[in-house]
Formats: structure tokens, sequence, C-alpha cells
């Protein structure tokens, strides 16, 4: 694990989305385009979200993040 990266860890359900960062802190967005835009603003270019395949809830987090240039882990 580089310690230079942020790496977040990402629960997505139907209506909500959790957070937790790799400094302990926890988060929740509603998962939308609404919650999307809030969540970006916490996260650098140099930082890395990891989420679970959850059926096709992860897709449109997923790809707002790649759009946005942040790596993501699925």
């Amino acid at each position: 694990m580089n310690k230079d990266i942020k790496y977040f860890g990402i629960d997505i359900s139907h209506l909500v989305f959790d957070v937790t960062d790799s400094d302990g802190n926890y988060y929740q967005f509603k998962n939308s385009i609404l919650g999307f835009k809030k969540f970006i603003k916490l996260l650098g270019l140099d930082n890395h979200c990891v989420m679970e395949a959850t059926g096709y809830y992860h897709y449109q987090l997923a790809y707002y993040l790649l759009e946005s240039g942040i790596q993501v882990s699925v």
C-alpha cells in the first residue's frame, strides 16, 4: 500500500453508499449524481476508491469516479 495515496472503501446499496477512508473517517452519501458530487469534493487525484461489485448499484458511481480521474478498483 502506497502511503501517499488515500484509500476510500465504499459499500454501495440502492439508496445510499457508505464510505470509510484510510484514516478511519466515515461518510454516507445518496446513491445519486448529487451524492456523487458531494463525495468527489473529498477526493484528490492521488486517491483510490475500492468498492464491491454489488449487483448493478456500483456502476454509476464507478464510472463517475473514473471520468473524474479517480482510481477505482471493483
